[in-house]
Order: C-alpha cells, then structure tokens, then sequence
C-alpha cells in the first residue's frame, strides 16, 4: 500500500517550484536596453553616412546649372500623364545618382509634353521644364538610380543640362501611355530617332536592358 503524502509537505513542494518559476521570469532589464540602445545608435550612424554621402555627391555636382523654368506659355498639351518620378542619373550610367537641384527627390509627378518641351511637375519637390531642344530622346527600360522595375516598365527620358547629358525616370500610372511618350518625344527631340542597338549611343551604353541582352547573348 502506497503512503500518502503529507499535505505540508505538498505544499512546501509547490511553493518551492513556484519560487523556481517566478526567478525564471525575471528579466534583465538593463542587457535589453543596452542592446536597444546600441542598435538605435547603429540605425543612426547608417542614416547619417547616407546623408553625407547624398551632401557629398551634391557637392559634387555642384556645377550644374539651374534647372529651367517652364516658360509663361508652354502651348497645347500633347500628351500628360500621372505617375512617379524614380530619380536622374547620369546618361547610360543608371546608377550614377544626380541629386543636386533636387533631382534625386522621388516623387508623384504630371508630366505634360507641348511643343515647347516636357513640363514636370512634381508635388512636394522642385518642379522643372525640359525645353525641346534639350531632349535628346526617350525609351522604355526597366531600372534608374537603384530602382528597377518590370521590363518595360520604365520611361527614361534623355535630355541636356549643360555639358551634362541626363536620364531621368517616370513610371505612368497606367504602363500602356509608355510608347507613346516615347514616340512623341523622340521626334521631338533636335537629333530625331536613334538605334536603340547602336553601341555608340551613349544612351544604349550601359542601361539595365542591354545589359541583360548582352548577358544572354
């Protein structure tokens, strides 16, 4: 026969491992705040070397003349679209970010071609006006200052601001008014279409898209 066990004994059982149990839940406190602490300060170091970095490269760029204005009378409106403006880099070279005159800024943009060049207009960033006889062409591509997107999904228009020559990024709202844009522009622009397989084009030198291509072949 089985001795039962003495009820203050059983007691003194569980108190026991209720004691184990609450020493098991204590939390030390000041090992989690120093690593909360240590974490935020490393966030705060990376944000202040990216700063620095996009000072130091607008530094950099500092010889770019102004953006321009659109003028007084921009005429009809041939095309427009809603959509995102992705940022400028410079041409050929989709990852040399531009980011002096706020054209590193991403943005919502409505982009309005007329006769008299491409007007941009960007809500909460600096707007500016490309003047027809600086567009030197447009096509479709897929990445533009680190941002890649579906093939295709990309407007790049190419333009001239000073001795630079810039590619700057719009994404429609609606893909499908891509082409045409591209089209438009194109032949508005003083040097009139170009080969998009012309490796001499140093618009077609070194974007995402060819790149690609030239891996497969």
């Amino acid at each position: 026969m089985t001795p039962l066990s003495h009820p203050v004994a059983g007691l003194a059982g569980y108190a026991g491992l209720a004691a184990e149990q609450k020493s098991q839940e204590v939390t030390d406190w000041a090992a989690r705040i120093g690593w909360v602490a240590g974490l935020l300060l490393v966030i705060a170091l990376v944000y202040w070397l990216m700063r620095e970095g996009w000072k130091w490269r607008g530094t950099l760029q500092g010889d770019l003349p102004e953006l321009p204005s659109a003028p007084g009378e921009p005429g009809a409106a041939r095309l427009a679209l809603s959509g995102r403006y992705h940022g400028s880099t410079t041409a050929g070279q989709w990852l040399d970010r531009i980011v002096a005159h706020g054209l590193g800024t991403r943005s919502r943009v409505e982009l309005t071609l007329t006769d008299l060049g491409v007007g941009v207009v960007r809500p909460g960033a600096r707007d500016f006006f490309i003047p027809a006889a600086a567009l030197r062409g447009a096509r479709l591509d897929k990445g533009i200052a680190g941002k890649v997107l579906a093939e295709g999904g990309l407007l790049v228009i190419t333009w001239q601001l000073g001795d630079k020559t810039i590619d700057s990024g719009f994404r429609s709202d609606h893909a499908a008014e891509h082409p045409a844009w591209v089209d438009a522009v194109t032949a508005l622009s003083p040097s009139g279409p170009s080969d998009p397989s012309d490796p001499s084009d140093p618009s077609n030198a070194s974007n995402p898209s060819n790149q690609t291509e030239g891996a497969a072949r």
